[in-house]
């Protein structure tokens, strides 16, 4: 009811403000709700890993790769293969895969991991390989001397029944040749090989120095340092009735008459040195 002084109109009107301040209350509540879920999902989004904190924890392992005289620092996890090195060395060199020999006591084995191969930190990785044009530059006349030889062995009768190879092995065994295992192959071991004949029937043992990519082959005269990137062929043949050593010979020039022939070699160590002289991405 209205009074004189107007006091309902008053009334009405602190109603009606009271009225509207509800919807701004609400709007006050949804924003900080709003708020509130939105710090919620910063903070759960925080805790959520980007995938770099497992590469953290891998274990690595320190290289110095050797390539063309210059040196490069690598690290790698020790659970990569050695093609993952290969394709780490191709973004360090520019030095394609397939052009490489990698050398860490041996040939490095693709298939395995660095922490199988028992790289140690530190360690120094040896990497020989050429561009794709140096390659078939050399191999081209390398190809056709290797075609020559085998068609020439193919022609003949065994290696180890000719007159000048019986006189050699018609000598017998040596005593103090390394042990030999047959049907099995292994990389080279960390000494030279010894206790072998040379074709004149002296005793001969041959050195992979491959920091320097050398074959060092000595005798008690001398010994010969010879680039393995000279060698233009490795022929290999078991000995008739001790299957587990071959006879071998590493061609220095481009006939029968350069070949280096060394018997009583263990055949499990056969493919190793062949892949370490020659380099598994020649096209033979």
């Amino acid at each position: 009811m209205a009074t004189q002084d107007g006091s309902e109109e008053v009334i009405m009107e602190t109603e009606a403000k009271a009225s509207d301040a509800e919807p701004l209350s609400e709007k006050v509540d949804a924003e900080t709700t709003s708020c509130t879920d939105t710090g919620n999902a910063k903070t759960q989004d925080s805790s959520i890993s980007n995938g770099d904190d497992a590469g953290d924890k891998q274990e690595m392992v320190e290289l110095k790769i050797i390539w063309n005289k210059n040196k490069y620092d690598l690290k790698l996890p020790v659970d990569n293969t050695g093609a993952d090195l290969k394709e780490s060395i191709y973004s360090l060199t520019g030095l394609p895969t397939a052009m490489q020999k990698v050398m860490y006591k041996g040939l490095l084995p693709e298939d395995k991991t660095l922490r199988e191969i028992k790289i140690a930190n530190g360690a120094k990785i040896m990497v020989v390989g050429s561009t794709i044009n140096d390659v078939l530059a050399v191999n081209t006349p390398k190809e056709a001397i290797q075609q020559e030889v085998k068609a020439e062995e193919n022609k003949k009768e065994p290696l180890c029944r000719q007159k000048q190879h019986r006189k050699v092995l018609d000598k017998g065994r040596p005593d103090d040749i390394m042990a030999a295992i047959r049907g099995t192959k292994e990389r080279l071991p960390t000494v030279p090989l010894s206790g072998m004949f040379n074709k004149s029937g002296g005793k001969v043992r041959l050195t992979f120095k491959l920091e320097q990519d050398q074959l060092w082959i000595g005798t008690k005269e001398r010994t010969e340092k010879v680039p393995m990137g000279s060698i233009k062929n490795v022929v290999s043949e078991p000995i008739e009735g001790h299957e587990d050593y071959h006879m071998m010979a590493f061609q220095l020039g481009p006939t029968e008459a350069s070949q280096y022939w060394v018997y009583w070699v263990p055949a499990q160590f056969v493919d190793a040195i062949k892949d370490t002289v020659l380099g598994k991405w020649q096209f033979f």
